[in-house]
């Protein structure tokens, strides 16, 4: 029986990147892959469940699935559920996300949420984006393909580098065919409040969020690289993501605070 990987993503079952994805997973030996994939773009969903209506499969291809309306959550759940029940995968990939995952916004990316959800289930998960610039909508995303197949192949000989509840988020640098892997720590974004706002032919008024630039600054007292500064030195970025969001530092201070 051959490695088996679960692939999803929160572009949509028909998303360059996805597809660039799948067909690296293809191209390695002895892999089974699967894709569970939202009909519907999904990004920025954070990692969200479908509570309030029914989900259903349908088929696009050979061991492919998009789900109606589904999340990248609702994916993973529900195809380990049913099409995994006794024999979980050997690994989860999600993306190639078009755009970047750097910083806080993996709180907000539907991508690395749906490895969350797959660490969540002790299976070993990695999140994979592809930083992009814009004026190139199509996107070349033959270094993540190269990325992904390194990764997935070191993880096969040896073994998955981190502990239980935690996955390996990767960005990948935006018009680089060859880079450098730098080990990395999730950087502080500089966040505004960017949305436009219009009426339709009725007078009725609606707003558009808006997109803002991506803009970092250095963490105080850690001397490791951040994502953001591994990419603008045109590097791969992988940083190592725990689900636990305790702030420990912050104990002792609240318990003095309570009392």
């Amino acid at each position: 029986m051959g490695y088996k990987i679960l692939v999803t993503n929160d572009d949509g079952y028909e998303a360059k990147g996805l597809l660039c994805l799948v067909e690296a997973l293809r191209e390695l030996d002895d892999v089974e892959v699967t894709v569970v994939a939202p009909a519907n773009e999904k990004s920025a969903c954070g990692h969200s469940l479908t509570l309030t209506r029914p989900l259903r499969f349908v088929g696009v291809g050979d061991d492919f699935y998009k789900l109606d309306d589904g999340t990248p959550t609702d994916c993973v759940y529900l195809s380990l559920s049913t099409m995994f029940e006794n024999n979980k995968p050997d690994l989860l990939v999600s993306g190639i996300n078009r755009g970047s995952n750097m910083g806080e916004d993996i709180t907000y990316s539907g991508t690395a949420a749906g490895a969350m959800e797959g660490v969540l289930h002790d299976i070993p998960s990695i999140a994979i984006s592809q930083v992009m610039d814009f004026t190139n909508p199509g996107g070349d995303f033959r270094l993540a393909q190269k990325t992904i197949k390194t990764l997935v192949t070191k993880i096969r000989e040896e073994s998955f580098p981190l502990p239980k509840r935690e996955f390996l988020n990767v960005n990948i640098p935006p018009e680089a065919l060859n880079a450098e892997i730098k080990i990395t720590y999730a950087g502080y974004r500089h966040y505004g409040n960017d949305s436009h706002v219009h009426r339709n032919p009725r007078g009725e008024e609606y707003h558009w969020l808006g997109l803002h630039p991506l803009s970092f600054e250095p963490r105080k007292g850690v001397n490791e690289l951040s994502d953001y500064e591994a990419i603008q030195q045109g590097c791969v970025s992988i940083t190592p993501i725990m689900l636990d969001l305790s702030a420990y530092k912050s104990i002792k201070t609240l318990k003095e605070w309570i009392d």
